[in-house]
């Protein structure tokens, strides 16, 4: 006679689940093994795909039920969860960053990188599927010996961003200034916080900045509105130095192969130009392979 196995029940099919769960659920383990399920990490179970690699709350959701309660995911794996532009160094794709607080053992599993925190509690951020995430602020404090200074500020400011930030200028400032005197990376990060801007746009237009600064160049505005004589807004550039009237815009792969967009970022630029500005567009060739042209260009309209 053919067997005929019950189904998971239900709240075994929400999402991956530990054998234990299933075992307590009535399942037995032998039943597990007959419904094709995948094995993600030692003890855990789940049904369906794999996740993809870049996936990643999915794949936190695949080690969360093995992890102790107090596991928090952290440093560029929370930069991942929260959504945030990943800097230069963060690979969404890498093992996953978790901590557990202090007398835990270290999460030994494949795929995992394990920290130790001092603190018994700390706060969270919760997502589906028992996902803990550390809070934005404190991860950017994780990733100060994890990336290049540049990368720091360009995560400092993915954070504040001028559309749906995740965080605010003050929250960075505190967490900085709870840190213990001589903690490791409290320099790189105070050096950070004075370089970052809120209210950017992307880490390229960062990046870009950063070129012109690190440069000795003055540090220009950040998305400041320009009005004309009758006080109607003409353009907001990227960056601008408002005396001089010189603006440097940063041009993605977009303005490339989107037409409505070339077509307003030109309206716009001759408007500037109208005005008596210097308009100056740098592309990714410009900050990654040559940054030298952008700081020549700026260099020689703020001289004009």
């Amino acid at each position: 006679m053919p067997r005929h196995d019950r189904p998971l029940p239900a709240t075994l099919r929400r999402g991956p689940f530990t054998v234990a769960d299933g075992l307590a659920a009535g399942t037995p383990e032998d039943a597990m093994r007959r419904a094709g399920l995948r094995i993600p990490t030692p003890s855990v179970r789940a049904a369906g795909p794999a996740p993809a690699a870049g996936d990643v709350l999915a794949r936190c959701q695949e080690f969360a039920p093995a992890l102790p309660p107090d596991a928090v995911f952290c440093h560029g794996t929370a930069f991942a969860l929260l959504g945030a532009d990943l800097p230069f160094g963060i690979d969404p794709a890498g093992d996953l960053h978790v901590e557990v607080g202090p007398g835990r053992s270290l999460p030994r599993r494949r795929g995992l990188v394990g920290h130790r925190r001092s603190a018994a509690d700390v706060p969270y951020l919760r997502m589906p599927l028992g996902v803990r995430v550390a809070l934005p602020e404190a991860a950017w404090l994780q990733l100060a010996t994890a990336v290049a200074p540049r990368e720091l500020v360009v995560a400092a400011e993915a954070l504040m961003r001028r559309q749906g930030p995740l965080c605010r200028p003050e929250h960075l400032d505190r967490a900085v200034a709870g840190l213990p005197p001589g903690a490791r990376g409290v320099r790189l990060l105070r050096h950070a916080l004075g370089q970052a801007r809120a209210g950017t746009d992307s880490c390229m237009e960062s990046r870009l900045r950063w070129t012109l600064t690190d440069s000795g160049l003055p540090c220009p505005s950040v998305n400041v509105l320009v009005h004309d004589a009758d006080g109607q807004v003409v353009a907001m550039p990227h960056l601008s130095y408002e005396e001089e009237r010189v603006a440097i815009e940063y041009d993605g792969d977009i303005h490339r192969t989107d037409r409505r967009t070339w077509l307003r970022d030109r309206t716009r630029r001759a408007a500037l130009e109208s005005l008596g500005w210097r308009v100056i567009t740098c592309t990714a060739d410009d900050v990654l392979r040559h940054p030298e042209r952008p700081v020549i260009w700026v260099r020689r309209a703020l001289r004009r």
